[in-house]
């Protein structure tokens, strides 16, 4: 039975990296596709002609603080409760996560097609547009300029450091009863919050996406995170919310072989 049950444990583990990988594959492949060419209006036509800026929060920060954050913190509550179990589960949690978000946000980008606030200067770089709407802007830009919708970069950053508010809040009972009271916990839970709205907010600021955009995308995000949290972890309510499932079975299935053998022993 041993056997058996490591075996089972092996395959799933190989599974769930298995689907980390095609999701992080399709991602790539999605990111690279051409959107729906959705048509402009002329009467919608000031939506998207806002001026080109340079993004507040480019994706040379974004990525480092979506996917290396949550590893830092993971890593460094590993090494003060040196619990393995929690460190495997909360890496596939996270990693689930932005897996689904990168995934369900560029398929909508894609079926959407919606123009950013400032595509008529990406579709017309030297201000003289045609009726026909034909770009001649460079086609990279002009295809990243139909996919505003949702905002990846709201996505992203309520997944990642959504999934770190959850994480951490578990950790520390935060809304359970040890946690009541101590208004610094509730701090430390909003912090992560806090930052992944200010990366949203940047998005209207610096003109790459409308305010629909980042309201879809930082639901998406926060939404996803939150299901793959609590596939792995118990409510955050919870007396034993800082346990993932997994560790919680394994002690029921211990106390129930013990039992057993208890009751073995007292008919023997």
């Amino acid at each position: 039975m041993p056997m058996l049950r490591g075996l089972e444990v092996s395959g799933g583990l190989s599974f769930d990296i298995l689907l980390r990988g095609v999701l992080a594959l399709l991602f790539m492949e999605l990111e690279r596709a051409d959107p729906f060419t959705r048509k402009i209006h002329v009467d919608e036509l000031w939506l998207y002609k806002n001026p080109r800026t340079d993004s507040y929060v480019p994706t040379t920060i974004l990525w480092p603080l979506v996917f290396v954050f949550p590893i830092i913190v993971i890593c460094f509550t590993f090494l003060v409760t040196k619990d393995r179990i929690d460190f495997c589960q909360a890496i596939l949690s996270v990693t689930l996560a932005l897996g689904l978000n990168g995934l369900v946000t560029d398929v909508i980008k894609l079926i959407v097609g919606r123009p950013r606030p400032d595509f008529y200067w990406r579709c017309f770089p030297d201000g003289v547009g045609n009726a026909e709407f034909e770009c001649s802007g460079d086609v990279a830009s002009v295809r990243d300029g139909r996919k505003s919708f949702p905002s990846g970069h709201s996505s992203f950053a309520f997944a990642s450091l959504g999934f770190i508010s959850l994480y951490l809040a578990g950790k520390l009972h935060t809304f359970g009863l040890a946690g009541k009271g101590q208004s610094w916990k509730l701090c430390i839970f909003l912090i992560p919050l806090i930052i992944a709205l200010s990366i949203a907010l940047s998005r209207t600021c610096d003109y790459h996406h409308h305010w629909q955009d980042i309201t879809v995308g930082s639901g998406i995000g926060i939404s996803l995170t939150y299901m793959c949290y609590r596939h792995y972890y118990p409510p955050l309510d919870s007396q034993v919310c800082h346990q993932p499932y997994h560790a919680l079975n394994s002690k029921m299935e211990i106390e129930i072989t013990r039992t057993s053998k208890d009751e073995q022993i007292k008919w023997i």
